[in-house]
């Protein structure tokens, strides 16, 4: 039974992305959530949900896609793909995505995504992408600026 429920789980956090839900977004994770991904790198719980709640509500124009969802005991995965324009720059991604999860207590405790970023920062930055986004100093770089925009983000909407 454990197994169909987590499948239904990631379902419906997909599903819930697709619509721009993050609020049942978050209700699919666990307080104990470890997010990580090579943009953002490792999010906790609050910094995951902000993080979505970021992407969501400044990108009308993205679509999520989602297949293959699976679940064995405790972990799963999915395979998901993201079209948007990327703020920065303007130019069109899409970007094909592995995630893997582990589940506690009916929900996800581990949200791992898996891209290839020299392949998203071509599409994402253009040239610098082509250039640099095989070298640890763009991946670097690109963290670091997305761990300030996300700080930013959670600080406005503290206050």
């Amino acid at each position: 039974m454990q197994v169909k429920e987590h499948v239904a789980l990631i379902e419906k956090f997909y599903t819930a992305f697709g619509k721009k839900d993050f609020s049942t977004m978050c209700e699919c994770y666990h307080k104990d959530l470890e997010f990580e991904d090579p943009a953002f790198g490792v999010l906790n719980y609050d910094q995951a949900c902000a993080m979505w709640t970021m992407l969501l509500s400044r990108n009308s124009d993205i679509e999520v896609t989602f297949k293959n969802a699976w679940s064995e005991n405790e972990f799963g995965g999915v395979d998901w793909e993201a079209k948007y324009p990327f703020s920065k720059t303007g130019r069109k991604v899409h970007n094909v995505i592995d995630a893997k999860f582990e589940f506690k207590d009916g929900l996800i405790v581990g949200h791992r995504d898996y891209f290839d970023f020299h392949k998203w920062s071509r599409m994402a930055l253009g040239m610098p992408g082509i250039l640099l986004g095989w070298t640890g100093y763009l991946h670097k770089k690109v963290q670091a600026q997305c761990s300030t925009m996300l700080d930013k983000f959670m600080k406005e909407q503290a206050s």
